[in-house]
């Protein structure tokens, strides 16, 4: 992650549900404004028992930098690589964006109850996010 630590979700299993939300790039309009909207609802989406974790295939070094500027609470996975991108089925179409835009909602037993897919809607991911934490607490 950007503070050099290892994310797992089995840390995760039985505890929190996981929210990993892939979008293209730091810094970028869409994605600054996608992140705020996360940030703004932090403490929302934390009551409802919910890590958040952002994906790109930016560096550590971006990442840290686009967390400072923004003052994000939460933890961004850099995945230059794109190995975690492959794995989850969101590398970027033809070339235009190297990582699409998707949020996936993993619950607490570790099964997959979300997939949100809002290209161009940022906020979209935020507010599909908390209905399902509501409706599932």
């Amino acid at each position: 992650m950007d503070d050099g630590t290892e994310f797992r979700l089995a840390d995760y299993a039985g505890k929190q549900n996981v929210v990993l939300y892939f979008y293209p790039r730091d810094a970028t309009k869409g994605c600054t404004r996608e992140a705020c909207a996360f940030r703004d609802s932090y403490n929302a989406i934390r009551n409802h028992d919910a890590v958040l974790v952002g994906i790109s295939s930016d560096t550590a070094e971006s990442h840290r930098s686009f967390k400072q500027n923004n003052s994000l609470p939460f933890p961004l996975i850099a995945d230059p690589k794109k190995e975690i991108i492959k794995a989850y089925d969101v590398i970027g179409s033809l070339g235009l964006l190297p990582t699409k835009r998707v949020t996936y909602l993993i619950d607490k037993s570790g099964i997959v109850r979300g997939i949100f897919r809002h290209e161009l809607s940022m906020n979209k991911h935020r507010d599909d996010v908390l209905k399902w934490l509501e409706a599932n607490d």
